[in-house]
């Protein structure tokens, strides 16, 4: 019989500051109010792509467990070893899987943590570290403004000629310093700013979704849908304001409608029953407000497993950073976008062994390399789009990341 690794999950008493335990600047994370999972130290990673990306997923973190022996004296979803990953929004795009040797966790009050190998608990960090803020330049992306709002143009075309009812379109920035990036300080400032959203880094991708694809626990299933955007202007009766003007715009209603649509149809054939609500509420971040809508399910009852895979197989990509008719607003996408999406706008987050887990969006992003940082927004485009307000909301996304940095 092969000797089995063991992986063990124990309490840890009170509420820890998951962020501050991160002991080194390859940080795995999925934090929001403070509640969540972080990670660190990699037991085991690979890189897949291709149409069946979810399935090679599966059958990767399948044959890892099966060379484990787990004990967990917490129990629930998120405790045991977990697989961090990282999709791709092109699935000939590389997505990135992690299994970290180390995993802290805290959920209503109540830490944990795991650790992989036959070795004493790690110990955690007694005081947390300093990071020096870098100066960061900014600079334009694939595309310059111009040229950006001339392709929101051209997508507005497509739709007015029928052929597509909305389409998605993103653009990124750059930023450099003349220093190592510190994910850790981008974590921290990302959770002080955005508590609402939930905190991501997975392989050098970080950032803080307000937008929810999949939680799994115990066959139900929920998924945050946001589309219909407006910055706020700060003044709190002005954003008053806006809010409603917001929650009665025809544009962005259909716009959050396509959306809600698209993740209840994708859930449909996995559920015995959808709670879909009739209309949105008005999600209020720190730099821009969202039409939300929350849609709920439980899982069909059947001999076949329904795990985190399959779904994420059926709902990505949503109508929120594709469009509507999904295919054909893809290959509207990839024609005229004119840059490489990467692992923005991919599911990211993490599953359990049991096949339930958390992932979001990864939006409000940046993609890491050396002492470069790319800073991804996306604006949905349907008939009643206007190019100048597109380029206006998708500055206002970045700005999320753009603070993080400064």
């Amino acid at each position: 019989m092969p000797h089995l690794i063991p992986v063990t999950t124990a309490r840890i008493g009170d509420h820890l500051p998951l962020l501050d335990q991160l002991p080194d600047n390859q940080p795995l994370s999925w934090v929001r109010g403070g509640e969540g999972l972080v990670g660190w130290g990699c037991y085991a990673s690979t890189k897949i792509s291709g149409k069946n990306r979810f399935e090679q997923a599966r059958k990767w973190w399948h044959q890892h467990l099966e060379k484990f022996s787990i004990s967990n004296s917490v129990h629930g979803s998120g405790t045991g070893p977990l697989l961090f990953a990282s999709f791709s929004f092109d699935r000939e795009d590389e997505s990135v899987l992690i299994i970290p040797e180390v995993i802290v966790g805290n959920k209503a009050g109540k830490s944990w943590i795991t650790w992989i190998g036959d070795r004493p608990q790690p110990a955690l960090l007694e005081t947390s570290p300093r990071f020096e803020r870098g100066n960061f330049t900014f600079s334009d992306g694939t595309l310059s403004e111009n040229a950006w709002k001339e392709r929101v143009a051209l997508a507005i075309k497509r739709i007015e000629s029928l052929e597509v009812d909305k389409v998605v379109l993103a653009r990124d920035i750059r930023a450099t310093t003349n220093a190592e990036i510190e994910q850790r300080a981008i974590l921290r400032e990302l959770a002080a700013q955005y508590p609402a959203t939930w905190v991501f880094a997975v392989a050098g991708l970080v950032g803080a979704t307000p937008e929810l694809l999949l939680r799994l626990s115990r066959g139900m299933v929920t998924s945050r849908i946001l589309a219909g955007t407006i910055p706020k202007t700060g003044d709190d009766q002005k954003d008053l304001a806006r809010a409603a003007s917001l929650a009665r715009s025809s544009k962005d209603l259909e716009e959050h409608e396509y959306a809600v649509l698209s993740v209840a149809h994708a859930l449909e054939p996995f559920c015995s029953s959808t709670n879909v609500p009739e209309s949105p509420f008005v999600l209020h971040l720190a730099n821009v407000m969202h039409l939300a809508t929350d849609v709920t399910g439980a899982l069909i009852e059947s001999a076949q497993h329904i795990d985190a895979f399959a779904l994420l197989a059926n709902l990505h990509p949503s109508a929120a950073v594709c469009g509507t008719p999904r295919n054909i607003a893809f290959d509207i996408i990839d024609e005229i976008e004119g840059m490489k999406r990467g692992r923005y706008a991919g599911p990211v987050g993490w599953i359990d062994a049991s096949g339930d887990g958390e992932l979001g969006i990864a939006l409000r992003a940046g993609q890491i390399t050396g002492q470069e940082i790319r800073i991804f927004a996306g604006c949905g485009i349907v008939a009643g789009s206007n190019p100048e307000k597109e380029l206006e909301e998708s500055s206002a996304k970045m700005l999320a990341m753009r603070s993080a940095l400064r």
